[in-house]
């Protein structure tokens, strides 16, 4: 299984850094792992409602560029569907035995994604009714992934 994370901005931070490459290493002995990220654009403070959607599609269409046809695409969005970490895992394996052979996780800006991206995207998958940085999400999108993965193969992982 091929898995795309794609991405909003670039990683400034260390620490996000070493625990993105660590659960990267950790996953490459379950899936083909790739991270693609899209430039971000500056957001000025005290933007309009209207300056915040262009924002979004400019972004947006980064990302819909990447987007491969073949691909079952989960967009990260609030107001997604909850699962439980083993419903993920179920719906990995699931897509697996259906023959999906890629899957496209996309995580968008600090203003979220953008209307074209939540309509082509196949689901909407929610981590939490709160707001995450960007950043801090594609640790938990990988955690929560490497942890499919160990359930998957019924491997123990820590609770």
């Amino acid at each position: 299984m091929k898995i795309s994370i794609l991405t909003v901005g670039k990683i400034k931070e260390k620490y996000f850094n070493d625990a993105i490459a660590e659960y990267s290493k950790r996953l490459s002995r379950y899936c083909n792992l790739e991270i693609l990220q899209v430039a971000d654009e500056k957001t000025p403070d005290h933007a309009s409602e209207a300056l915040c959607v262009q924002i979004k599609e400019k972004e947006g269409e980064r990302l819909l560029r990447l987007i491969r046809e073949d691909a079952y695409v989960i967009a990260l969005a609030i107001d997604g569907k909850s699962m439980t970490s083993e419903q993920l895992a179920g719906k990995i394996d699931g897509l697996g035995v259906r023959g999906v052979s890629h899957i496209q996780f996309i995580i968008g800006g600090s203003l979220g994604l953008s209307d074209a991206v939540l309509k082509r995207a196949d689901e909407h998958l929610s981590f939490s009714a709160m707001t995450f940085p960007h950043q801090l999400m594609r640790v938990i999108l990988l955690e929560q992934i490497y942890r499919s993965y160990r359930i998957i193969k019924g491997e123990p992982y820590h609770k």
